[in-house]
């Protein structure tokens, strides 16, 4: 039992250590004799969890699948859809500005690394979530009916990603919540009928109060 936690805690310092490396540097630029500097262990240990970067890459795509996954079941419970979709854009962001393996995800997906099947694309299971959020906040008349929820889904996590892609090489990864703020008060206000507005403006506002460096 004891061997079996060394090696999950080894394996768990070498995918930080390379999603630290691939989030600072890119993948490209990244090698193995990298990663076994940066993450203090042999390069034995480094083969005897992972063949190749690649599947290093594989392993943090996986990671930052789970954690989306679990951050919009989490995010539903009790909130209205449009709520429950903003808790997890706000949650995902102070989860990237304190874990560089889900940012390391978004320089990995954004840089035209694969995921291995069953796995699909980040993309395409964050575009999944908010069709399926879109579709329930038109039911509760929180986003204006004629809205082409497909269209809406892709111009969303488009902004997301975006916002945190120009926003890694500009600014401190600290400034992401406020980015998350202003791109929620522009999609309210296009989105949200008049009615509703005032409610999901203050929302966005508390969420990134929520999240503002201490």
């Amino acid at each position: 039992m004891a061997r079996q936690l060394r090696a999950e805690q080894t394996r768990s310092t070498i995918i930080t250590a390379a999603a630290d490396l691939f989030d600072r540097r890119g993948y490209e630029s990244t090698s193995l004799s990298d990663i076994v500097e940066h993450a203090q262990v042999t390069k034995g240990a480094l083969y005897f969890h992972f063949a190749a970067k690649e599947d290093l890459a594989h392993a943090i795509l996986e990671l930052q699948s789970h954690t989306a996954r679990l951050a919009a079941e989490t995010d539903h419970r009790g909130h209205t859809s449009l709520e429950a979709l903003m808790r997890l854009t706000f949650g995902i962001t102070r989860m990237s500005v304190e874990d560089p393996v889900l940012r390391a995800g978004l320089r990995l997906a954004t840089g035209g690394i694969r995921p291995r099947p069953p796995l699909s694309h980040p993309f395409t299971e964050w575009l999944d979530i908010v069709t399926t959020r879109l579709v329930g906040a038109v039911k509760e008349s929180d986003v204006h009916p004629d809205i082409d929820i497909d269209v809406v889904a892709h111009s969303l996590v488009c902004f997301f990603v975006g916002t945190r892609v120009v926003g890694r090489s500009r600014e401190p990864v600290t400034r992401q919540p406020r980015r998350t703020a202003e791109m929620w008060n522009i999609l309210i206000r296009g989105l949200v009928p008049v009615t509703r507005r005032a409610r999901y403006l203050s929302l966005a506002a508390r969420l990134e109060r929520e999240l503002a460096p201490v």
